[in-house]
């Protein structure tokens, strides 16, 4: 298979809303009414959450892989980074109504079900019980 072959494969297998910006529209729409979300706080949220934590991984790259110094300054600029991730992630507890605490608290719980002992485990990492999402 060559590129332009590959192009229109991956055409075929994407959803009608990414390849038409009517579909998009009609699909935000149909959420919107829905009221069950902030649909463009939900997506300022997950472009945002996905760009800081780029950020971050950035700087966490160039010391891990490319010599960078872990210097203070290099702590702080992640420190800045992570803060820009924590304010996309309130906004998207926002946008689906939801309490930050109460997410939180639903990771402690599912982790801690994840590991009685409170101590990591791979085996319990890498095979989850049904529904442990």
């Amino acid at each position: 298979m060559d590129l332009s072959n590959y192009q229109t494969f991956v055409e075929k297998v994407t959803s009608q809303e990414s390849n038409d910006f009517k579909a998009f529209l009609s699909r935000i729409q149909n959420l919107e009414h829905q009221k069950d979300a902030s649909i463009p706080l939900l997506m300022t949220s997950a472009i945002g959450l996905s760009s800081e934590t780029g950020e971050f991984n950035e700087i966490v790259k160039k010391i891990i892989f490319q010599g960078k110094p872990l210097t203070k300054d290099n702590i702080f600029h992640m420190k800045r980074e992570l803060g820009d991730i924590l304010w996309y992630w309130v906004n998207a507890c926002r946008s689906l109504g939801l309490d930050p605490n109460d997410v939180m608290n639903e990771n402690v719980e599912k982790l801690s079900s994840r590991y009685p002992n409170l101590q990591f485990d791979i085996q319990k990492s890498e095979n989850r019980k049904p529904n442990d999402l």
